[in-house]
């Protein structure tokens, strides 16, 4: 088929995804996997193959940068315990188990060492697309494991596949292709996020700014594979360093066109992916005998089973080392770990590793075991997506985790903590921008409101938690520990790396008594209280990065409420700025 009639067939089907995935209550990326499953079928389809080029250099970088946006960093650090032996020894022990299993039902060990590599890690943009039932904190641990376990994975496919064609391995070697991958991947991602820092401070427009962005995932990249390190850790580096200096070397109106295309592009990648996934299952079927295709799912079924149950037993062993959070009973830390086994989807760097594997050896033999390889990652894949998708949901109401309500407190505490901190500075920015004080009393009058309004809600939101402690006390479910952890309030304020909760940042204000403004021109009025607006917004951004530097509220709560200072001044300015 041609580019163009495949184009046009890929927009189809996600339309048709995208239209009957909310109508039968399942995630898109199923219904989009079903779809290619079933396109598969037409022979001429099944043409359509996947190149690993595709995914490692079109799909892969901008998939990872933006889920390296979305992550918090704050998260990142806190969970390291969890993440550093999850995305190193998980993986080596999942690879290694595999290749155990698959080398006891007939296959070669050095293909199956391939194929443990291929299946390990679970896939940062499947994890993103099925886990958003997830409580924040959890998704975002899984999430961070995600992005930084390829880094392990591709380092056991180079080991695996030089053992496959035959060339020699030394534990020197090894050791030098995992420092390269780690070190070298870090090194590209950050040298790329200082280039990617100098050049945007110096720019202003918001086209040249979302272009230099888009740039940075793929010269990461490109970067790391230059030295053979790990291409994707230097993307997932320059994602988060970006991500954290963004706000103070971009406008407003470039963050705003970032948050409104970015998705919709990554939607756009994501879903072609998966109908991409669907037909290289079925390409890959076709191409196989009859013959080994029953052994093939055996071994494709019992991989699965392998990195589900390697996986469970694998936290359950590390839970002495990790720190659990506070009050949790043995009960919830164990379906915590069945959740976490469940949301391990495999999918784009999976398929990318099987797909990457030589056709042929150096003396132009063929690889032995290539088609098997392929075969059973891509249906570990769809057994990840179609089995365990599906699961989620169900597992993670079997759970009954806690509710994690911090980021709706950090984000009414931030609220609060920027609105007082602009009503404190308003006289000083009225005199520094010559406003009157007829304005800079208006605006305060408007500052008191929307304070006053902030804490009702914040006090609204504490009233109705205790209303539903109260009510599950009187009818007899107050002596379940894990009801309790599950639906009693969070104390307004996160708690610090010391397990210490900061006090409250500010006190209820009342609002002051109406005042006579001097009639003035009202342009003159309208000028000068766009002026002070402005400038009570830099103050308000000023303090908001603050509260996000002493890890006081989450990158993403910083996030949310900095998209809702950029609407403000993309209005306050007015439509003449829009096409900076």
């Amino acid at each position: 088929m041609q580019g163009l009639e495949v184009t046009v067939l890929l927009g189809i089907a996600l339309l048709v995804g995208t239209v009957l995935a909310p109508r039968l209550r399942v995630a898109t990326p199923l219904v989009l996997l079903v779809i290619g499953l079933l396109l598969g079928f037409v022979p001429e389809l099944r043409a359509i193959e996947l190149p690993p080029e595709t995914v490692l250099l079109l799909f892969l970088p901008v998939l990872l940068f933006r889920e390296a946006w979305t992550t918090s960093l704050r998260s990142v650090r806190r969970s390291l315990r969890y993440i550093v032996p999850m995305s190193t020894l998980l993986v080596v022990a999942s690879a290694f188990a595999v290749a155990g299993v698959a080398t006891w039902m007939g296959v070669p060990w050095e293909a199956a060492l391939v194929m443990g590599a291929a299946v390990a890690p679970p896939d940062a943009t499947a994890v993103a697309a099925l886990g958003r039932l997830l409580p924040t904190r959890t998704f975002m641990k899984l999430k961070a494991e995600s992005l930084t376990n390829d880094g392990t994975a591709l380092v056991l496919y180079a080991i695996a596949v030089s053992l496959l064609l035959g060339e020699q391995v030394t534990p020197l070697s090894i050791t030098g292709m995992v420092l390269l991958s780690y070190a070298g991947g870090a090194a590209a991602g950050i040298a790329v996020a200082a280039a990617a820092y100098l050049a945007l401070r110096r720019m202003q427009s918001t086209l040249t700014i979302n272009l230099t962005l888009l740039l940075v995932p793929f010269l990461a990249f490109l970067v790391a594979e230059l030295i053979d390190a790990s291409g994707v850790l230097a993307v997932v580096f320059a994602g988060l360093i970006v991500a954290w200096v963004s706000p103070r070397i971009t406008t407003a109106m470039s963050r705003r066109a970032a948050d409104a295309t970015w998705p919709f592009g990554v939607y756009l990648l994501n879903g072609a992916l998966f109908v991409l996934i669907g037909l290289e299952v079925q390409l890959v079927l076709h191409e196989i005998s009859p013959r080994e295709i029953g052994t093939l799912l055996l071994v494709t079924v019992a991989a699965w089973i392998v990195l589900f149950v390697v996986r469970y037993v694998f936290q359950w062993l590390f839970s002495p080392f990790s720190r659990p959070p506070a009050g949790s009973s043995r009960s919830l830390r164990h379906r915590s770990r069945f959740v976490s086994t469940v949301s391990g989807f495999r999918g784009a760097v999976s398929l990318a590793i099987a797909l990457s594997v030589p056709i042929t050896t150096s003396d132009g033999g063929p690889v032995e075991g290539r088609e098997a390889i392929v075969f059973v990652t891509a249906g570990v894949i769809v057994l990840t997506l179609l089995v365990q998708g599906p699961l989620l949901p169900v597992v993670i109401r079997w759970a009954k985790l806690p509710a994690d309500d911090a980021a709706i407190e950090e984000f009414e505490l931030a609220q609060r903590a920027i609105s007082g901190a602009a009503l404190a500075a308003l006289d000083d920015l009225a005199v520094e921008h010559g406003v009157s004080d007829a304005v800079r009393d208006r605006a305060r009058r408007e500052g008191y409101e929307r304070l006053e309004l902030a804490n009702a809600r914040a006090v609204a939101r504490l009233r109705a938690a205790e209303e539903r402690e109260r009510i599950d006390a009187e009818a007899g479910d107050a002596g379940d520990d894990d009801d309790a952890a599950r639906l009693g309030p969070v104390p307004p304020g996160p708690i610090d790396d010391d397990g210490r909760r900061p006090g409250a940042q500010l006190e209820m204000i009342a609002v002051s008594d109406d005042i006579d403004i001097t009639q003035r021109s009202p342009l003159i009025r309208h000028k000068e209280a766009r002026r002070l607006h402005l400038a009570v917004l830099d103050r308000k951004r000023e303090v908001l990065l603050r509260l996000r530097r002493e890890g006081t509220i989450d990158d993403l709560v910083a996030r949310r409420i900095l998209a809702s200072l950029d609407l403000d001044e993309i209005r306050a300015r007015g439509l003449d700025t829009a096409g900076d």
